[in-house]
């Protein structure tokens, strides 16, 4: 995407550039459209969790933008002729459940046949551009805030080792299928301006790009990372996802590790399906957004590091 051609408009508002989670486009003084598209492969064996799963994962692109989804377009890829439909309707109801709850409208969508089962989103929303939240809006004093308990790539993996217990896997599932609309809201309320969303780069991915897109060091403490139940016992027994070593190669680019690299570092290479949501706020308005996070149901909700001016590496892990 960043080898496109750019577009010369006054209107467009956030494009491909600085790794944005989506696209926003104004329409008047007040109102701007977030346009976003995600799909992927099934994670889990539960047709409905998957269609979940997707739509929160594609919705979640709005929401790390401070906008409210409005319609979504359903993306599908199945083996039609290997599959009953019964298995692709139940995983369009969970889509449409999702979608829903956000409150969104679903339009409809376009499907192909595939050898694999494929599924996900187009979502428009809308923000206005004076409450938008960026990657690259974030300032040097700003603590960081995510909104969900990481661990779901060392999870997932194990389960398709059938290497996982059914609490551990059901906990995973609880998180993937949680919306970041509480979150989103709560951060914009209290003046927010920088947000992300944690999915396929990591922790460190995203962070990283959120240092370089607004000019400033990011630091994570290692030992304040929320991880979901289970997924230490599993990173330490080796179910890395193949990602997890190519996140940890794109970020050590401009990375330090300050203590011990091993352990709970990992955690910020997993690669997350449907993260939460890490933004940075004030100080003095992060245990508010704490508070607004726990009351909506986002329990793992914690400060995980700070902004400091622009240094020699984007990224300090303090390990």
């Amino acid at each position: 995407m960043q080898e496109l051609p750019s577009f010369d408009d006054p209107n467009l508002l956030v494009g491909a550039e600085h790794f944005s989670d989506a696209g926003v486009y104004r329409i008047n003084e007040h109102t701007a459209i977030v346009q976003t598209v995600d799909f992927f492969s099934p994670l889990v064996d539960d047709p409905f969790v998957f269609g979940q799963i997707a739509a929160t994962n594609s919705l979640s692109d709005v929401f790390a933008m401070g906008g409210q989804p409005k319609t979504a377009l359903n993306i599908v890829a199945f083996p039609d002729d290997k599959l009953d439909f019964s298995v692709l309707q139940e995983i369009l109801q969970g889509g449409a459940e999702r979608t829903r709850e956000a409150g969104a409208v679903l339009l409809g969508g376009h499907s192909v046949r595939d050898a694999e089962i494929k599924y996900g989103l187009s979502v428009t929303g809308v923000v206005d551009p004076d409450r938008m939240m960026t990657n690259r809006a974030a300032k040097p004093g700003d603590v960081l805030v995510l909104t969900k308990a990481l661990g779901t790539g060392f999870i997932t993996t194990a389960d398709r080792a059938n290497k996982c217990g059914k609490d551990v896997l059901k906990a995973a599932s609880d998180s993937m299928v949680m919306l970041n609309s509480a979150s989103s809201r709560a951060a914009v309320d209290l003046g927010a301006k920088a947000a992300t969303d944690i999915t396929g780069f990591g922790l460190a991915g995203h962070a990283f790009e959120m240092a370089s897109a607004s000019e400033v060091a990011v630091h994570i403490e290692v030992d304040k990372l929320p991880l979901l139940p289970g997924a230490e016992k599993l990173a330490r027994d080796g179910f890395l996802t193949r990602a997890n070593p190519t996140n940890r190669e794109f970020a050590e680019t401009s990375m330090r590790i300050e203590g011990s690299d091993g352990g709970k570092v990992d955690f910020i290479f997993d690669p997350q399906t449907s993260g939460g949501l890490l933004i940075a706020i004030d100080e003095s308005k992060s245990g508010e957004l704490i508070r607004c996070c726990h009351d909506g149901g986002m329990s793992a909700t914690c400060v995980v590091g700070h902004v400091r001016e622009k240094e020699e590496f984007n990224l300090v892990v303090h390990a």
